[in-house]
């Protein structure tokens, strides 16, 4: 390889080297791509590294043919697409996978998507989404794993396995790019495109590990964020990605930007488009995405002295290099052929894949007087704009995915249970805010104010809820209002849609909310007056026929939150992992000077880890190996498991450790293994953990990854909240033992 790109980068002139730092978004229709004259000449001329928004066999082979067949120097395109959570057959968005802590799952999911992919003729995914995300306005928390770094770190790693597998050139992987670098999550207010400002230890301890898990597992690729951090702009940030990315982490790979980052640092207050191509290349930017700044600037730049050659020719050999590992070189097209990809792609074999995913990525939030699963038999009222919806299920950045080949929650409960009577009513708009209405369609929501009044819908509604024995309200967002650009200060179900609820609930028949959304939302009038409600999110293709499974209890739900649901925006930001302050609160409304709100609870309404299920589980008490231990020494903490409820069922066992006191303040917990374990009604297990001093290490005030003597709280339960706990002691050779 070495040898092989070195004698390329020979051949190249100036020109082509920058040229390969060019990424173009070209669009396709059924005659080809589509191009104009200038990227069309641009390519043959060698002066494009890559493109974007073109996949299927037959546009991509004409814009690869442009490359390796009229290029001097034949070097072939990378061909990058959004797969974010499935290629085309669509899984449950990035936030819905986590809640299945279901590492091969996970990983399946991605799997299936790079088949798919390259059978389109991609060889590239921007995926996956590591960013820690604690505020659920914003709109991008849908795209990444939640709000914990340990459990984000385990999903970056499955996520990069699955599209890359053990060899990029075999036809059937892509390189996976590792995005947003960093801590795009942390965006002030929820705003998308935000300022993010942090302490370094923040940094280290709760939003890098993700980003630095891909990077251990090998990802191929690093997108940069649009956001600042320590006060400039991530994508010219030489600190960012040489410093940390590079030297401390030893990333191996090229660094992207996201679309116009380059020419968006104007706008930050960094100079003009010259300086910040200049600021970005020093920085370690390879790749420029659509902004053509490297193309404008990096040949007069050269000349001026203010870049050299040598940068130009490191970021070149960079890209080279991932296309030789690809296997571009020996096979510009990898298998791409339309017999593949009608063989490969949307298969019934992956539709069930989605299917199975779904269903596990559900959570129950509620079930009072085991209101759910339901009878399939007698009548139901199925009502809501999403009930027999097949456009948002897809949920936000499904780019390739079909909506009309998804299967609406109506279709699903009509094929699963055939002898139940189904009233259908639409009950209310999706959205009634002519404003909001306004900003969703011109992003392409399709969304149509129904003709009829918001009371004639409600009448309808309430009149089928009457006739029937339990109502069905499938209600929450459209897909637009989540992902990017899709922040919301109010995160709870659109104001018409609630008053339909609360017309429903009015009629006192048993109630369940089935809930399709890409965010935490605010529930608390929801919790206390609806019989069940299943969060569904945005479950995909198979979003139908999974809901259907899981109401009439063909699959018990088994998911488990990944963010915490808040009772009020007031409460935001909301996390499992805080930290305690001099005057925590304990609970007594009476005591002022404390650190609460007044007038609703500090705690959330539903906490990191929370999942219901059919069935019920009991926990022993924690019972450990050790409970003093020196040095390298390691424990194993035991819980018993059992099975007390009438269903068989899956559990998500969950260990936290707290250090009490340390040299700086740590979390009240932070989460450090979990399992999965199956019991049939009456059955138990036991669950175990062995713990190292590996799970005691944090950043001290130094940044130096370690851990510290003292005492450890050991939690383990089935929710951040409800834990049984043990504590121990762990001595350090040479080192002061801590003591509260």
């Amino acid at each position: 390889m070495e040898a092989f790109v070195g004698a390329l980068l020979d051949k190249m002139t100036l020109d082509e080297r920058i040229g390969q730092l060019n990424l173009l978004s070209v669009g396709f229709d059924v005659t080809g791509p589509i191009v104009n004259k200038d990227v069309e000449a641009s390519i043959r001329r060698g002066l494009v590294g890559g493109v974007f928004n073109t996949y299927t066999p037959g546009p991509v082979r004409k814009l690869q043919e442009l490359a390796v067949n009229q290029s001097r120097l034949r070097i072939p395109l990378l061909l990058g697409y959004d797969v974010i959570h499935g290629h085309k057959t669509i899984f449950p968005i990035p936030l819905a996978l986590a809640c299945t802590w279901n590492l091969d799952l996970i990983e399946k999911s991605a799997r299936i998507a790079a088949t798919e992919a390259t059978a389109d003729g991609l060889n590239w995914t921007f995926s996956p989404m590591v960013d820690i995300a604690r505020d659920p306005r914003w709109g991008r928390i849908a795209e990444g794993a939640g709000e914990d770094p340990y459990l984000g770190a385990q999903i970056a790693r499955a996520m990069v396995r699955g599209y890359q597998g053990d060899d990029l050139r075999r036809n059937n992987v892509v390189m996976a790019c590792v995005k947003h670098f960093a801590l795009y999550g942390a965006a002030e207010g929820g705003r998308d495109y935000n300022t993010v400002d942090m302490s370094r230890i923040r940094m280290y301890e709760y939003y890098l590990p993700p980003y630095k898990a891909a990077v251990d597992a090998g990802v191929g690729s690093v997108m940069s964020s649009f956001n600042e951090v320590d006060g400039e702009p991530a994508t010219g940030n030489h600190w960012l990605m040489s410093e940390l990315l590079r030297k401390q982490w030893g990333f191996q790979g090229f660094v992207v930007t996201d679309y116009t980052a380059i020419n968006e640092m104007t706008q930050h207050g960094t100079g003009d488009l010259k300086q910040n191509v200049a600021r970005a290349l020093r920085a370690g930017i390879d790749m420029d995405m659509v902004g053509e700044g490297f193309r404008k600037y990096l040949k007069q730049l050269v000349a001026q002295r203010t870049v050299t050659e040598a940068m130009i020719n490191q970021a070149c050999k960079r890209i080279l290099v991932a296309k030789f590992k690809l296997g571009l070189f020996a096979d510009p097209y990898r298998g791409c052929n339309a017999d593949r990809a009608e063989k490969e792609i949307l298969t019934p074999e992956n539709r069930q894949a989605a299917r199975e995913i779904a269903e596990r990525s559900f959570v129950l939030l509620k079930n009072s007087g085991q209101t759910l699963p339901l009878r399939k038999s007698g009548t139901i009222a199925l009502v809501g704009p999403l009930a027999a919806d097949q456009r948002n299920l897809l949920g936000s950045w499904s780019a390739a995915g079909d909506w009309k080949k998804s299967v609406s929650i109506a279709e699903g409960i009509k094929q699963a249970a055939p002898a139940l009577s189904v009233l259908q009513a639409k009950g209310a708009n999706l959205v009634d805010d002519p404003a909001l209405l306004l900003a969703l369609n011109a992003a392409g929501g399709d969304i149509a104010l129904d003709k009829r009044s918001p009371q004639e819908l409600l009448d309808e509604a309430v009149a089928a809820a009457n006739k029937a024995d339990t109502v069905i309200a499938v209600l929450g967002e459209s897909f637009g209002m989540s992902g990017e650009a899709a922040s919301r200060s109010d995160i709870g179900i659109p104001e018409g849609q609630k008053e339909l609820l609360k017309a429903l609930a009015g009629t006192g028949k048993p109630l369940v909310l089935v809930l399709l959304n890409g965010r935490p939302l605010t529930l608390t009038w929801e919790d206390a007056h609806c019989s069940a409600i299943l969060e569904t999110w945005f479950g995909g293709t198979e979003t139908g026929n999974a809901v259907a499974a899981v109401l009439f209890g063909d699959y018990n739900p088994s998911g488990h939150l990944t963010a915490t649901f808040p009772r009020s925006v007031g409460q935001i930001p909301l996390y499992y992992n805080h930290k305690n302050t001099g005057r925590p609160y304990t609970g007594d409304p009476r005591a002022k000077y404390l650190s609460r709100y007044l007038g609703v609870p500090n705690e959330p309404l539903y906490p990191f880890g929370y999942g219901l299920s059919y069935t019920t589980f009991s926990y022993s008490s924690v019972r450990l190996s050790k409970t003093s231990l020196d040095g390298g020494q390691a424990l194993v903490a035991a819980v018993k498991v059992s099975n007390t409820g009438q269903y068989a069922g899956e559990e998500t066992v969950q260990l936290y450790i707290s250090e009490p006191v340390a040299s700086v303040t740590r979390s009240v917990e932070d989460l450090r293994g979990f399992q999965k374990v199956t019991l049939k009604p009456g059955e138990s297990k036991e669950v175990a953990f062995k713990i190292t001093t590996e799970d005691l290490k944090f950043y001290n005030r130094d940044l130096v990854y370690d851990w510290e003597p003292g005492e450890f709280i050991v939690r383990i339960g089935g929710s951040s909240s409800q834990l049984k706990s043990a504590s121990l002691r762990w001595s350090k050779p040479g080192a002061l033992t801590k003591t509260r």
